[in-house]
């Protein structure tokens, strides 16, 4: 009788090794993917910011023009990422801590599967303080 009862609990759990291996695999799998999926975010964003504030710190300098910046923050940004993420940049001048300065602003997709995404997700801008000449 004990025995019969012992086989009649063992075969109750037979098999459940592998639903058990299924369902962990699966949720490590989904946890992998969305931490991949934040690195790819962060990524973009670290690109194409930095791409932006480069922008600003050329359209800053003494020789250069708001328009030059903006055309070497796409520049940066195409080689990075694609010409996708470079299609709206735009510089302008603003107050940058109590100075004339330089404003690089980026609007690029925000990737949420894989590369594709929310158009227009993500904004970023670049400062950067103008070089004056001084003449004596």
């Amino acid at each position: 009788m004990i025995r019969r009862w012992r086989c009649a609990q063992g075969d109750a759990e037979r098999g459940t090794a592998v639903a058990e291996f299924v369902m962990v695999s699966a949720l490590l799998t989904a946890l992998t993917l969305a931490v991949l999926q934040l690195a790819l975010a962060l990524h973009i964003r670290n690109t194409v910011l930095d791409a932006a504030a480069e922008g600003a710190r050329y359209a800053a300098l003494a020789d250069s023009g708001l328009e030059q910046g903006a055309e070497r923050s796409r520049d940066l940004i195409t080689a990075a990422l694609g010409p996708v993420y470079a299609a709206d940049v735009t510089a302008r001048y603003a107050d940058v801590a109590g100075q004339t300065g330089v404003q690089v602003r980026v609007v690029a997709p925000l990737p949420m599967f894989g590369l594709l995404g929310v158009d227009r997700g993500l904004e970023v801008r670049g400062h950067a303080a103008v070089e004056g000449l001084e003449t004596e």
